[in-house]
């Protein structure tokens, strides 16, 4: 016979799995903390890291201007060479650029075209003007 009631062992295994989804949050916010930081990432995130960038290199680099881009805006926003209208308008822009990355890989089981990459790094070029006016 079980040590537990049916009632006591449901209550029991849905703590383990609230504590397991929390210690998973806290481990993805870590991460988050220490990529950040400028910290060093572990091996596991940078073989995961490495593996989707062999795999995805144009949406890679596209992802990685887009990320150098917000970086900019923020820093000119903080240093007050842009307004902070100014600075939502380039973020949307960086979003709509992002959002029209990721439609394009749905249409190419999660690649982009050389045409594509190129399309987007225009689009990105202009924004990337526009932030150091």
């Amino acid at each position: 016979m079980s040590k537990f009631s049916g009632r006591t062992f449901k209550a029991v295994t849905a703590l383990a799995f609230v504590a397991c989804l929390a210690g998973t949050a806290m481990a993805a916010q870590t991460t988050a903390a220490e990529t950040k930081t400028g910290e060093t990432k572990t091996a596991e995130t940078k073989t995961a890291e490495t593996k989707w960038e062999k795999h995805h290199p144009r949406r890679d680099e596209v992802n990685d201007r887009l990320a150098h881009q917000d970086k900019r805006i923020n820093k000119e926003l903080k240093e007050g060479d842009l307004t902070k209208a100014r600075a939502q308008a380039l973020h949307k822009d960086d979003h709509l650029i992002r959002q029209e990355e990721r439609d394009m890989a749905k249409m190419d089981h999660g690649h982009i075209t050389k045409q594509e990459q190129k399309t987007l790094n225009q689009q990105e070029n202009a924004v990337s003007k526009d932030i150091g006016k």
